[in-house]
């Protein structure tokens, strides 16, 4: 599913965010001459906070670089797939600009983004960022973009619950056998509390669903892209747990949760016990949906053979000079790639207010910038770091999944399969796939 952009660079990393525009005229270096790089994720006005310390880094940027001037544009959040393909299109797009990884191949096909193989020297841990993230961004050989985030799925779940249901918070559920079982006691303790949360509708729910395949080892296409995969045991194995949860333990509550807010307006009411989600679910709980940051904890995915990862990318503008897109890689180092500074300065963050300590982005993983990160995220926490533990070690030992080409289509016909399991205690999940992988390959067969 598309996420927030912003939002993951700013309340899960405990950034100072994003944004404000620099003067119109740069002084050129000796024997150099001026230039100007437009960027993007510049930080709505009603964060002025975040403003300014955009603005302090934009001021220290150039004053470090003599003759670069930095423009930012003023959108949030950054990757807005209303207004992307227009501009991409028209080429409107900024010097560095942001691109979601489901986006990738098909912004790198299309020949909208800069071959940056030269330049990558630039970004100074270029080599400690992961290989198989860098390997997304990476086509024949050549670059075409710098991580900037990376996520994998796991299991988010309420510590309170868990302990007025009589388990141990600091051992949550390993297997779906032992999510059923906690969900069980979560429902037990009365009227409106719910075991385990899912999605139906609104494209979350085959985004979810998506995510379970992975976790038990299916795939959602061909390896070639050219059918439906889903059909599968492991597809009818995640929808036949989800059936019988529903039906048969009566853990996942009556209510069909359509589209991504409703399942983090039930985990902040204090009263779902668990739900599959990034890092970041945590955050959004408790900043937007009023959830008590001490009362959540997220572990690794339940017996993962793989885990459904997410991110994005900046690139480079095909038009930009090659002055510019050296300038544009040196302002990513700055801003997104110093241990310390911009987005990693975790102790401006800290003082701005922001929410420090969600192990969100993993892009570095276990390499020396990587641990540098967490060790500076740890000592600025501002939320409970040894809540997040669990996922942290897992994390690191499950192979990242990306999501299939025509993501967003494909989640609306799988849906449909996870309402009807959810809806309809007579529900096939047998025939439910059937009918989706049928849908699924008419649509993939248009798509040529």
């Amino acid at each position: 599913m598309q996420r927030t952009t912003g939002l993951l660079l700013v309340t899960v990393l405990g950034l100072s965010a994003t944004a404000c525009g620099a003067s119109e005229s740069g002084t050129p270096a000796p024997g150099g001459a001026a230039v100007t790089i437009t960027v993007a994720c510049q930080p709505a006005r009603s964060a002025p906070k975040e403003r300014a310390a955009w603005d302090d880094d934009v001021a220290a940027f150039m004053k470090a670089h003599p003759g670069v001037t930095v423009k930012s544009t003023d959108q949030q959040p950054c990757f807005d797939p209303k207004t992307f393909g227009p501009k991409l299109a028209g080429g409107q797009m900024e010097t560095a600009f942001v691109v979601p990884v489901t986006t990738y191949a098909d912004v790198i096909g299309k020949g909208q983004a800069m071959d940056v193989s030269a330049y990558t020297r630039e970004i100074k841990n270029w080599n400690d960022l992961r290989a198989d993230v860098r390997e997304l961004v990476t086509r024949d050989g050549k670059v075409y973009g710098v991580p900037n985030v990376h996520y994998g799925v796991g299991l988010v779940y309420n510590r309170k619950l868990f302990t007025q249901a009589g388990l141990d918070p600091e051992t949550p559920p390993a297997t779906w056998a032992e999510i059923r079982e906690a969900a069980r006691k979560i429902a037990a303790l009365g009227p409106g509390y719910v075991g385990y949360g899912e999605y139906s509708g609104g494209n979350t729910g085959g985004w979810h669903f998506t995510q379970a395949l992975y976790g038990r080892g299916g795939a959602v296409l061909t390896d070639d892209g050219k059918k439906a995969a889903f059909n599968s045991p492991e597809g009818k194995a995640v929808l036949q747990t989800l059936h019988d949860m529903r039906w048969s333990d009566n853990s996942m509550g009556s209510r069909l949760l359509v589209g991504w807010e409703s399942l983090m307006m039930a985990m902040g009411s204090g009263k779902v016990g668990m739900m599959l989600g990034a890092p970041d679910v945590v955050t959004d709980v408790v900043n937007k949906f009023k959830g008590n940051v001490a009362d959540y904890g997220i572990t690794g995915f339940p017996e993962a053979k793989a885990s459904l990862s997410g991110g994005e990318a900046f690139m480079i503008n095909p038009k930009a000079t090659p002055e510019q897109a050296k300038a544009a890689l040196q302002w990513l180092d700055f801003r997104y790639n110093t241990v310390g500074k911009g987005r990693f300065d975790f102790a401006r963050g800290k003082t701005l207010g922001n929410p420090v300590g969600v192990p969100d982005n993993d892009v570095y993983g276990d390499s020396a910038t990587g641990k540098a990160i967490q060790a500076e995220r740890e000592k600025n926490a501002t939320l409970p770091v040894r809540n997040y533990a669990p996922y942290v070690r897992a994390a690191a030992t499950v192979p990242p999944k990306a999501e299939p080409a025509h993501a967003q289509e494909l989640y609306a016909i799988l849906d449909v399969v996870m309402s009807g399991t959810l809806s309809r205690q007579d529900a096939d999940p047998g025939k439910l796939l059937a009918d989706a992988e049928a849908k699924a390959n008419a649509l993939l067969a248009a798509k040529g």
